[in-house]
C-alpha cells in the first residue's frame, strides 16, 4: 500500500528542485504588469483563460486550489485579489512566498490535500482558481464537494483538467510517435502499470497520475451543485504529445458557479 498524498507531496518537492516548468516563479516584470491590469493565466498548457471568466478581483477572496509554484497566486494578488494558495507541496508553497516577499504582496499559503479543505469555513471564498492538478489524486469527487462548500453563493470556480484520452495510450509507444490504446478509464499509475514501470516513476521522482472520466470531471461538478457556464479544450503543445495534439485536444477547462448570491 502507498499513501498517494504523501508520495505526490514528496514528488512535487523534488520537481521544484529539478525546475519543472510548473514550479518556476514569475518574474518581477510580470508582477509589475499585473499591478497595472496587464495579465493573463492558463488553466491548461496553452490557452489563456478568457478574461470574462474572472470575477472582479479587487479584494476578491481567492483560493488558488492545488496551485502552488509562484505563478498564479502572485499574479492574482498583484491584480488586487486577497489570495490564499493551498497546495500539498511545501516546496511549491515556498515559491509563492518567495515571490510575495520579493514583490511586497499580501498572500497566504496553506499546506494540505485538495480533497480536504476542512481548515476553511463554509463560504470562505468568492473565487477558486483550480489549474490542472486533480490528475494527481485518485478520486476527484471530494475536490468538487469541498470547493462547493468553501465557495460563497454566487461564487466562481474555474478549473483545468487533463482529459482521459491522455491516459489510454501506451506511454512508451507514444514517445515513439505511435498511438497504441492500452489502458481503460479510470486510469491509475499505481494500478494500471507494471511493477517495473512504477519503479521507473519512483526512481525519477515523478508524481503518480490518475486519468478521470468525464462523468467525474464534469458530472462531479454538477453533482456537487455547481452550474456550468463555460467550457473550452486545449492541447499540450510539446513532445511526446504532439502526435496526439494533431488528432484531438487532450485538456479541458470549465467555468462553474455556485447558485445563490453573496450574503
Amino acid at each position: 500500500m502507498i499513501d498517494i498524498g504523501r508520495f505526490n507531496r514528496d514528488a512535487w518537492d523534488a520537481q521544484v528542485a529539478k525546475g519543472n516548468r510548473w514550479t518556476l516563479p514569475v518574474d518581477a516584470a510580470t508582477i509589475a504588469k499585473a499591478r497595472q491590469g496587464d495579465w493573463s493565466l492558463v488553466l491548461t498548457p496553452l490557452k489563456p483563460v478568457p478574461s470574462d471568466w474572472y470575477p472582479p478581483l479587487a479584494d476578491c477572496r481567492t483560493l488558488c486550489l492545488a496551485s502552488g509554484g509562484g505563478q498564479q497566486g502572485p499574479i492574482l494578488a498583484a491584480a488586487g485579489a486577497a489570495v490564499t494558495v493551498y497546495d500539498n507541496s511545501a516546496a511549491q508553497l515556498a515559491q509563492d512566498r518567495a515571490v510575495a516577499e520579493r514583490e511586497g504582496l499580501a498572500l497566504e499559503t496553506v499546506q494540505g490535500d485538495m480533497r480536504d479543505l476542512s481548515v476553511f469555513d463554509d463560504e470562505s471564498f468568492d473565487f477558486i482558481f483550480h489549474p490542472c492538478s486533480n490528475s494527481f489524486v485518485p478520486d476527484i469527487l471530494p475536490v468538487w464537494r469541498e470547493a462547493y462548500r468553501v465557495l460563497r453563493g454566487g461564487g466562481t470556480l474555474i478549473s483545468g483538467m487533463c482529459g482521459g484520452v491522455m491516459f489510454v495510450f501506451d506511454h512508451r509507444r507514444l514517445q515513439a510517435g505511435e498511438l497504441s490504446v492500452r489502458h481503460a478509464l479510470p486510469y491509475s499509475d499505481h494500478e494500471s502499470l507494471t511493477e517495473q514501470e512504477r519503479r521507473e516513476l519512483f526512481d525519477a521522482d515523478e508524481p503518480l497520475c490518475f486519468g478521470h472520466t468525464l462523468e467525474d470531471q464534469i458530472g462531479g461538478q454538477l453533482q456537487a451543485g455547481f452550474r456550468l457556464e463555460g467550457f473550452y479544450e486545449d492541447r499540450w503543445g510539446e513532445e511526446p504529445y504532439l502526435v496526439l495534439d494533431r488528432i484531438m485536444p487532450s485538456f479541458l477547462a470549465t467555468l462553474a458557479r455556485k447558485p445563490g448570491s453573496a450574503p
